[in-house]
């Protein structure tokens, strides 16, 4: 289902209320802009912003619907600004190149009294977002079940969707993706002990990858996922490769899994959990693991302070990416541990750098391949919308505002 078909630019009737809070926006983002190395160039002429001429160049094609969407939905309305082409990038200005500015300053760029306000800002996560067992297969299939195709088009062969790992000391423009997810791959396997003989279980099957390299090792893999769609191509991947006798893909919710498993290895699927039931996930992990054995869980990350936050608002890209998301921190998890596990933190790999030149390389794949992707589902809106996230996270990961790591779990 095209996104375009779920959402629409929800810019609400003129009211005097509106109107107060489109020039609070406008006052508020003239000021912010003057504190960042950027250009941001009017349809009159006007230049704002803190850059000189050699900084990242922003066309304002629409001033008064930029600021009309961020006075009505401050969280959402930037990235629902650039969907409808209020807002580009200028000429030679990649767009991760015009974001990161705003990501590296993003905690100090509004004066005090204003993050004091936030909460004013903030629209709670919706109760339908919510990850419970009904809900959570909803808001997998808004992103996952969008299409194989469409993954296919712009992922390496290995269908490989989460942060790959590369390796210096070459530059990591120069390296290839599809061996350097493999080595991600790899990586948590050997960090789990999966080997001839384990059991695993996967939460969060992807495209079927790690179950397929798990079981060239000789294990005997059960994966789950809600993705209808990433199930069945993952079951093709797997009988192609004459490994079906060793892997069984389950469409099936994590709290449903019995019997227990040497190693437990999860890749960023956490963040579509919900921290509200994190005691959950864990719990899982920690009685489906048999006595002595290793968890592995890639998980995308933040500070403390900024999960803290973050939690109980709604932004864009829960809104129009991955419903019912959340970024944990380090500290969030190793309490949720503490308090409804026997499991501990034994050994933390972080890579964060790796994951934006990931994303960079899937957004360039994207652009290359958008004539084949194009279609009344996938429209110039779409385009827009997906150029927007991949390079929002692209800035993310490059300025240090997100992280992405390996957990090693082992219990107490």
């Amino acid at each position: 289902m095209s996104s375009t078909a779920t959402h629409t630019a929800r810019l609400a009737p003129i009211r005097p209320v509106a109107t107060l809070r489109t020039a609070v926006a406008r006052r508020l983002t003239e000021a912010l802009l003057a504190r960042v190395p950027v250009q941001v160039h009017l349809p009159a002429g006007q230049i704002l912003g803190g850059g000189d001429a050699n900084a990242p160049r922003l066309n304002l094609v629409r001033p008064e619907s930029l600021y009309r969407r961020l006075g009505e939905h401050p969280k959402i309305g930037l990235g629902e600004a650039y969907m409808e082409g209020d807002w580009t990038a200028g000429e030679g200005t990649d767009l991760a190149d015009a974001l990161a500015p705003f990501a590296s300053q993003l905690e100090s760029l509004l004066p005090k009294p204003v993050v004091s306000l936030r909460r004013l800002a903030d629209s709670a996560l919706p109760q339908h977002h919510r990850g419970t067992p009904e809900n959570a297969a909803v808001n997998v299939s808004a992103h996952y079940d969008l299409s194989n195709e469409l993954f296919t088009a712009f992922l390496d062969p290995s269908m490989t969707y989460s942060s790959a790992l590369f390796v210096g000391p070459e530059p990591l423009p120069e390296q290839d993706l599809q061996q350097a997810q493999w080595r991600k791959i790899d990586r948590a396997l050997d960090a789990a002990g999966v080997g001839e003989g384990t059991s695993l279980l996967e939460i969060g099957t992807g495209w079927g990858e790690l179950a397929l390299r798990a079981a060239e090792r000789g294990a005997r893999v059960i994966s789950i996922t809600l993705s209808a769609e990433q199930q069945h191509l993952a079951q093709e991947r797997i009988a192609a490769a004459g490994l079906a006798d060793r892997v069984e893909v389950r469409l099936q919710d994590y709290r449903a899994v019995t019997g227990q498993f040497d190693a437990i290895v999860s890749i960023e699927m956490i963040e579509a959990v919900g921290d509200e039931f994190w005691p959950d996930f864990f719990a899982t992990i920690d009685n489906r693991l048999v006595p002595g054995g290793r968890a592995v869980i890639q998980a995308i990350l933040m500070d403390h302070h900024r999960y803290l936050a973050t939690r109980h608002s709604h932004g864009w890209i829960q809104e129009y990416i991955f419903p019912g998301g959340l970024i944990p921190s380090l500290a969030a998890i190793d309490g949720v541990l503490a308090r409804h596990t026997t499991l501990q933190r034994a050994e933390t790999f972080a890579f964060g750098r790796h994951y934006a030149e990931t994303l960079r390389r899937w957004r360039a794949s994207f652009t290359d391949a958008w004539g084949s992707i194009a279609s009344e589902h996938f429209d110039e809106r779409f385009r827009r919308m997906w150029e927007f996230y991949l390079a929002y996270c692209e800035a993310g990961f490059r300025t240090g505002y997100l992280d992405v790591a390996q957990l090693t779990l082992r219990r107490i």
